[in-house]
């Protein structure tokens, strides 16, 4: 009977033992992931929908030590929903128990260089769980609250880096971005567009026009100063992006008649002022460079034929004649049409 007993509790010890170490193998089993990587795990998931989550991104292991862990802790997919960063050396424990409390990983939003509303949508939801038509359809039930038209949508955003939450809706992502750009807009810079003649809106479209007509920062006060005085003389803006903006291909690299008679409200050859919004998002040094735009007396400008990328400036249409008339030949020997 003692022998039996005694056997009994060496197999318990063992069990036990066992027990032990086969815990702390899920404990302190790590991501190997040479990467840090993400493991989403969408709302209304089921607890196999969280296994699929964490195999598809950790790899069957390490996710299976993770799952494990995180229902023995008692967790739910309901607090599970979230998006959670995994670098490499995490513990199974360590995210087991984030994924068991919901404490998501934040997610940064950056974007620059974006041209239309369904772009900036298609960028923002890359990273996020709504979709890009749940982002629009947030533009159009929130951006007329603060005055502004469907096409002036763009001048609602500002390219930057935003932390955000991967669960975070549309419209609550919408609101902080609009919260940045209303920011931005304080007194003294609405004070500045005032002078201009201009509001928020308006400085936006100037903005988004000069960063289309050149790529070089230094030159796009100078740029926008040019607008600026056309604007105030009564002349049309006559700015190539805009009809490229009318037309539907920013690919073109020359303008001809053709384009020029496109019926557009944005066509500023054929519509004197301001198109009806921007025709891009505008990054806030450009908006800084048109509100504190250095006073020149330039009514035109043309690309320098060197192909650099800068523009030569003119005063009378004489001289911008031949300097059109420069650049006109050199399209012509390079074959561009």
């Amino acid at each position: 009977m003692k022998k039996k007993l005694l056997i009994c509790l060496a197999a318990l010890v063992a069990i036990i033992f066992g027990a032990g170490l086969y815990l702390a193998s899920l404990v302190f089993d790590r991501y190997d992931g040479e990467t840090t990587v993400r493991v989403n795990i969408p709302a209304g998931s089921t607890r196999e929908a969280v296994a699929d989550s964490l195999t598809a991104s950790l790899g069957a292991d390490f996710a299976r030590s993770v799952d494990r862990l995180w229902k023995w802790q008692g967790g739910t997919p309901d607090e599970a929903h979230g998006s959670y960063a995994v670098a490499p050396g995490t513990t199974a424990l360590r995210l087991s128990r984030a994924i068991r409390y919901g404490r998501q990983t934040p997610v940064r939003l950056t974007f620059n260089n974006v041209r239309t509303l369904d772009a900036l949508a298609e960028r923002l939801s890359a990273k996020m769980e709504f979709s890009p038509g749940d982002f629009t359809a947030a533009c159009d039930s929130m951006l007329p609250e603060f005055n502004f038209k469907p096409a002036q949508y763009p001048a609602a955003f500002l390219p930057d880096t935003y932390e955000v939450y991967w669960t975070d809706s549309a419209i609550k992502t919408v609101r902080k971005l609009v919260d940045v750009r209303n920011n931005f807009w304080n007194d003294e810079r609405r004070a500045k567009a005032r002078s201009l003649g201009l509001t928020p809106v308006g400085v936006a479209t100037v903005a988004s026009i000069v960063e289309e007509e050149t790529a070089k920062a230094d030159e796009r006060p100078k740029v926008a100063r040019l607008y600026l005085n056309r604007l105030a003389t009564g002349m049309p803006l006559q700015a190539d992006p805009t009809v490229k903006f009318a037309v539907g291909d920013f690919s073109l690299r020359r303008i001809t008649g053709k384009h020029l008679k496109t019926a557009s409200p944005y066509n500023t050859y054929i519509n004197k002022g301001l198109p009806p919004g921007p025709i891009r998002i505008p990054d806030r040094t450009t908006l800084e460079g048109v509100l504190d735009a250095p006073q020149h007396d330039f009514l035109y400008m043309c690309a320098k034929s060197d192909f650099s990328g800068y523009h030569d400036f003119a005063r009378t249409f004489a001289d911008h004649r031949r300097n059109a008339a420069r650049y006109q030949s050199e399209l012509n020997k390079r074959g561009i049409k």
